[in-house]
């Protein structure tokens, strides 16, 4: 994977292959050194603009859960969710969580993997799955989204958009390398049991969510992650010699590599900050309006009363019998429509189970075991209900 930086005499853009120390320039034979990636992620864009380490570590995790779980209902393979997640965190080494919405990066990642990955969806399908998604974790009412409305439009357009700011800041170089490519050969040089294979396919599925594909190679993280699985299975791997080096890694990377995946599994479930100056993004009616809507109940006791005012104003006109006549069926007309009036408010609003039936058409994917469908409760993938948080990597 080849990442850019500006020459310090021209200014244009330089390709460089990661790990590289310095890059000289074609145009004006200036060498660039290039700083350490840790340093950039020390000093990133978002970092600068007040958003502390904390924040935007959940921020991370969160945008990576977002394509997960989007990429799980659009049935998209776990290359292109893996690539979703290596271009989202590559972009916000470029730009920062304070000008970019992190919701609407995600989408546009998962968009453009599809993409790349040779499996594309339509730009309306991650719409509406996101809006879908984004109505479930904030427990608001599941509303239908007009594909002809300007809501609709709006959305379309930021989805494009944001595309295209993605594409300019990784200078249009997309390929990837994924650690889970090397991980079969690994253990299938190792001669690992079939349950480590599986245990190390997750360990790396959940290395996504934090920033080791932009800080290590490949080879490293899959080095790593296979290391994390052996030692959660106790299961022993040759030492004299390393067999790491068979695989062109060093022990301190593993090591790293070990300790960002203990500290991952010790936070809790990400939950979205919003710390965007351009306004809170939305692929909902998220405002005012749409946080007072769980009302409708309310409404009718509201005008109930000015029902049984109307009745007794509208007495007077008529004399007689014809007045008790006309007082008992204007009051149980006013009775028949408060009942309708709250039948059909009541058949309006949606269940938590209806809501997530009637948004949008069910797909395979989701008519899954219960395990699976527990991930939206579990933080991460690979993590199971009788699963340790913690791992032991000592």
């Amino acid at each position: 994977m080849q990442s850019q930086l500006h020459c310090i005499g021209c200014r244009s853009i330089l390709l460089y292959p990661r790990g590289a120390a310095n890059v000289c320039c074609a145009l004006c034979n200036t060498v660039t050194s290039v700083p350490p990636i840790d340093e950039q992620l020390q000093n990133s864009p978002s970092r600068k603009d007040g958003i502390d380490e904390a924040t935007e570590t959940t921020l991370r995790i969160y945008g990576c859960d977002l394509i997960q779980e989007s990429g799980i209902l659009l049935r998209l393979p776990q290359a292109a969710m893996a690539t979703g997640q290596v271009l989202f965190h590559r972009f916000y080494c470029k730009k920062s969580f304070a000008r970019f919405n992190v919701k609407k990066v995600a989408a546009s990642c998962v968009w453009l993997a599809s993409k790349l990955e040779e499996s594309p969806r339509k730009s309306r399908q991650v719409i509406i799955v996101f809006h879908r998604m984004e109505c479930r974790r904030e427990n608001l009412t599941m509303e239908f989204l007009d594909l002809t409305s300007k809501k609709f439009a709006e959305l379309k357009m930021e989805l494009r958009r944001t595309e295209r700011h993605i594409l300019k800041e990784l200078g249009f170089v997309c390929h990837d390398e994924h650690p889970h490519k090397f991980i079969s050969n690994y253990l299938a040089t190792l001669e690992a049991p079939k349950e480590l294979r599986q245990e190390a396919w997750n360990l790396a599925n959940d290395s996504l969510r934090t920033t080791l594909c932009v800080r290590f190679k490949s080879e490293v993280v899959a080095c790593g992650v296979v290391y994390a699985a052996a030692r959660r299975f106790q299961v022993p791997l040759p030492e004299n010699p390393p067999w790491w080096k068979a695989f062109d890694a060093d022990k301190s990377g593993i090591d790293e590599v070990c300790r960002v995946l203990a500290h991952l599994y010790s936070l809790p479930k990400a939950k979205y900050i919003s710390v965007c100056k351009d306004g809170d993004f939305s692929f909902s009616r998220k405002s005012s309006d749409s946080q007072l809507q769980p009302l409708p109940k309310e409404a009718p006791q509201v005008s109930s009363p000015n029902n049984d005012d109307i009745a007794p104003k509208s007495a007077p006109t008529v004399s007689g019998a014809e007045s008790g006549a006309s007082k008992g069926t204007l009051i149980k007309a006013a009775l028949d429509k408060l009942k309708d009036s709250k039948k059909s408010d009541d058949e309006s609003k949606p269940t938590d189970g209806e809501a997530r039936d009637e948004a949008i058409p069910r797909s395979k994917s989701e008519h899954r075991s219960e395990a699976n469908r527990d991930y939206h409760s579990s933080s991460y993938s690979s993590r199971e209900k009788d699963r340790h948080r913690h791992h032991s990597y000592a």
